[in-house]
C-alpha cells in the first residue's frame, strides 16, 4: 500500500469579485513507502496548498488523500489534525519555529500533538542535525540554516511516516541549501520516512531521482 494515495483531488478559490478558481485538479498521484520524491513547482503554482491538503492543514473540496489507506479528506478538522500528528511531519519554507522558545522546546511542543513530548528524544534529534550545542537557543539566536535544521528536528519529533518539506531551502545560500538537501534526505532514508518535498531550484531538483512537475500532475495549471 502507498503511504500517500491522491485521487480525483479538487480545490477551488474564490476571488474578491465572487468568481471560483479551480487550482489543484490532480487525477492520481502516489508516494511509496520510503520513497523520497521532489516536485517542481514555481512561484503561484499551488505547491503549498496542494502540500497543505495533504496534511489537512486545508479541506479539500473534493477526491481522496489516502495516508496510510486513510482518507484526509472524509475527516472532519480534529480527525485531520490526528491523522497529520500521528503520520505526516511538515517542513515550512519559512520555519514557523515559536520565536519565544528555545530549539529544544520547539522540538518538544511539536511532539506533544503527537501524544507526549519525550526530552531525551528532542534532545538527540537536535543532536542529529548539528544543533547538540544550542538546545536553549531562541530562532533569533540561530543562524538562518541553524533555524531549518531546528525545524526539520521537529518535523521529524513524532517518527512521522510521511514527511513534506515545502521549499525548505528558500532562505538559504546554494551551499547551504545543499547541506540542508543532503540532510533532511539522509534522515528520512535512516527513519524509513518517505519525502515528498516541493521547490524550483534546480540544484535541489537535480539531487533526486524521482521529480515530478506540478504542472504535470496538476491539470488546473493545464486549463
Amino acid at each position: 500500500m502507498p503511504i500517500l494515495e491522491i485521487s480525483d483531488l479538487k480545490k477551488s478559490y474564490t476571488s474578491p469579485g465572487g468568481e471560483s478558481a479551480l487550482v489543484i485538479d490532480i487525477a492520481h498521484f502516489s508516494l511509496e513507502g520510503g520513497e523520497q520524491v521532489a516536485l517542481r513547482g514555481e512561484s503561484g503554482s499551488g505547491k503549498t496548498t496542494l502540500l497543505n491538503l495533504i496534511a489537512g492543514i486545508l479541506k479539500a473540496d473534493s477526491g481522496q488523500i489516502l495516508i496510510e489507506g486513510k482518507d484526509m479528506c472524509s475527516l472532519p478538522e480534529p480527525g485531520r489534525d490526528r491523522l497529520r500528528a500521528g503520520n505526516i511531519g511538515y517542513i515550512f519554507q519559512t520555519f514557523n519555529l515559536l520565536q519565544g522558545y528555545t530549539a529544544l522546546e520547539n522540538v518538544m511542543l511539536g511532539m506533544i500533538f503527537g501524544g507526549g513530548s519525550n526530552k531525551e528524544l528532542a534532545i538527540s534529534l537536535l543532536g542529529r542535525v548539528g544543533l547538540g550545542d544550542r538546545t536553549g537557543h531562541k530562532p533569533a539566536q540561530l543562524s538562518v540554516g541553524q533555524q531549518q535544521r531546528a525545524a526539520l528536528a521537529r518535523a521529524l519529533a513524532n517518527r512521522p511516516k510521511l514527511v513534506l518539506a515545502d521549499e525548505p531551502t528558500g532562505n538559504l545560500d546554494v551551499k547551504n541549501a545543499g547541506i540542508a538537501v543532503d540532510l533532511i534526505r539522509e534522515i528520512c532514508g535512516e527513519s524509513g520516512a518517505s519525502l515528498l518535498l516541493v521547490s524550483h531550484d534546480s540544484n535541489v531538483l537535480g539531487k533526486f531521482e524521482r521529480v515530478e512537475t506540478l504542472s504535470g500532475i496538476n491539470r488546473a495549471l493545464n486549463n
